[in-house]
């Protein structure tokens, strides 16, 4: 506005034509909210200086700006002031279309623009200096520029079994050697006694399955799923044949008492004497650990509540260095499982109450850990100590899993689906003095001026719930009233929809009308439509403004069902 000279909704096409909101979480503490009054103390001169009203400030924050106890979003404010909407995942995407949904009413969650780029992890920082070692060499020269094509990963199946498995058991031995360490300094650690530290470095082995656990402890990432059931818990870890270790780590938010309980809870578990050395928590949790735990467990666990986990990136990183993943599908995980490079729980939840769920995955954690991961692990013979089926594993991660999470694919994305085209037309709407972002400001004042006016003269159309059948083509007529308005202005469409066992309804087929006749104001839309499947139909006829100029629908969203 100061240096361009335009007004509030001029400035605003074009800071919306620069602008893309990623949001990061599905959790409601992730999206930040205020009252109205501390908005005023902060914000309150600025509707002055903008040339508009305190409620035109209010309304890019809120979805029923007319409520005056409703808080100001920040997520909605960066939705209102963004062109487009990411998610990090696919899954988190179609979350994401549900949470923002009622900012666009008269549109289904799945018709929204919300889209994803999944999260990717930095190939560079994350994978250990010994795979790099490998990876330069056998995936060609140009990987090492990050100038690649991801099929290079596939290079990984030509090296041999022995260097992937010395590389394995290299990392493994640092990260005993990193745990040990942390455990025995007195200044880090305060939760084992001396006792119990001997007990630990004698039990906590480089040759035993290790599975890791580490991140933020917020509630809803479950960290202590697997203590469910300790006496199935403690079958599992002293297994004599084929014994596991976890290795436990993270941090709670200050504020965050339940997370700091949770943290707690695996301390004293830890201490108890048929866990000592087989569950360890190590404290000091830092980038440094933290690359140790990715490069140098056996598997990374992750089993957070559905669908709270937006993408998650610890088993990203784990994946580089070829560890395998065992999850909930949720998150990346929904979209990076493969058959032998892995292991998930399922997507869907199978109860309601949290609690009967929480019980279900942590049986189904111990029964895959019993019955597919450990004798994956120690199907070796005595002689080598090495397992080929474990190996195909890790190749399978790294070649299937890690070539897909990397940031160079992330910014690929994100510049292809958004960065480039969001440019493009940035640079369209400034052209010759703004004028085109200038021209769609105008056009959409025009039509909001006139919205609520138009009036719906006649509308034929089929009962609501319509049964399709085979050459019995659907006829729809809708007479409009556009006042000052044209009739490209308007668009008019038919939905067909279904509902599933929910009753949640999903489009399967939308119907475009054309117009064919308008005089003084008056314009009649027809169509004639002949569905591509026969069945049971909910049907439904729906206005909105339209504009060809419009990035996409939600842009402007004025849509009224007739």
């Amino acid at each position: 506005m100061q240096e361009k000279h335009l007004d509030f909704n001029e400035s605003l096409e074009l800071i919306r034509a620069s602008g893309l909101f990623t949001t990061h979480t599905p959790v409601p503490a992730g999206h930040d909210s205020f009252d109205e009054g501390i908005l005023s103390r902060y914000l309150g001169h600025y509707p002055g200086r903008f040339g508009i009203d305190w409620d035109t400030l209010l309304s890019l924050g809120k979805i029923h700006p007319e409520n005056r106890d409703e808080k100001f979003s920040m997520s909605v404010l960066a939705a209102n002031m963004s062109q487009n909407v990411n998610g990090v995942s696919m899954l988190h995407g179609k979350v994401s279309q549900d949470i923002f949904k009622d900012m666009y009413k008269g549109y289904l969650p799945e018709e929204l623009h919300i889209s994803y780029v999944t999260n990717g992890v930095h190939y560079a920082t994350w994978a250990a200096r010994d795979w790099k070692a490998i990876h330069y060499k056998v995936f060609g020269p140009e990987f090492r520029t990050g100038h690649y094509d991801k099929s290079c990963f596939d290079r990984i199946y030509k090296v041999s079994d022995d260097e992937i498995w010395n590389v394995r058991k290299l990392l493994k031995n640092e990260l005993v050697k990193t745990v040990t360490e942390r455990i025995s300094d007195p200044a880090l650690c305060s939760h084992y006694t001396p006792t119990q530290i001997v007990k630990i470095n004698e039990t906590f082995r480089p040759d035993v399955l290790t599975i890791g656990f580490a991140r933020r402890f917020a509630t809803y990432k479950r960290a202590t799923l697997i203590f469910s059931d300790l006496d199935r818990l403690d079958a599992i870890v002293n297994n004599p044949e084929r014994p596991v270790q976890f290795v436990f780590a993270g941090k709670a938010h200050p504020a965050d008492g339940a997370g700091q309980d949770f943290l707690k809870q695996i301390i004293e578990i830890s201490k108890q004497d048929r866990f000592l050395g087989r569950i360890i928590f190590v404290p000091g949790y830092d980038i440094r650990l933290a690359k140790r735990l990715v490069q140098g467990v056996d598997v990374w666990l992750n089993n957070p509540t559905r669908p709270l986990e937006a993408s998650g990136t610890s088993g990203e990183k784990a994946a580089m260095n070829g560890v395998m993943h065992f999850s909930v599908l949720d998150g990346w995980w929904v979209e990076g499982y493969q058959e032998d490079a892995g292991w998930a729980l399922p997507m869907e939840r199978t109860y309601e109450d949290q609690h009967y769920q929480n019980e279900l995955d942590a049986a189904t954690i111990y029964a895959t850990i019993e019955n597919e991961i450990a004798p994956a692990y120690y199907n070796y013979n005595d002689r080598t100590r090495l397992s080929k089926e474990w190996i195909g594993y890790i190749k399978n991660t790294i070649a299937k899993v890690a070539s897909n999470f990397t940031t160079n694919r992330m910014l690929t994305d994100y510049c292809n689906q958004y960065y480039y085209p969001q440019a493009e037309r940035y640079n369209s709407l400034a052209a010759d003095g703004n004028r085109k972002a200038r021209k769609i400001a105008a056009w959409k004042q025009k039509v909001l001026s006139e919205w609520y006016n138009i009036r719906v003269v006649s509308c034929m159309q089929p009962d609501a719930s319509y049964i399709v059948s085979k050459n019995d083509p659907i006829h729809g007529e809708v007479v409009l009233d556009l006042g000052r308005l044209k009739p490209e202005d308007i668009g008019v469409e038919m939905i067909f929809a279904t509902s599933d066992a929910k009753g949640a309804l999903h489009i399967q087929e939308i119907q475009q009308y054309d117009v064919v006749e308008y005089k003084d104001g008056v314009a009649r839309y027809a169509t004639s439509v002949q569905p591509e499947r026969t069945g049971m139909y909910q049907v439904g006829i729906r206005m909105y403004a339209n504009n060809p100029e419009l990035p996409h629908r939600q842009d402007f969203p004025l849509v009224k069902w007739l």
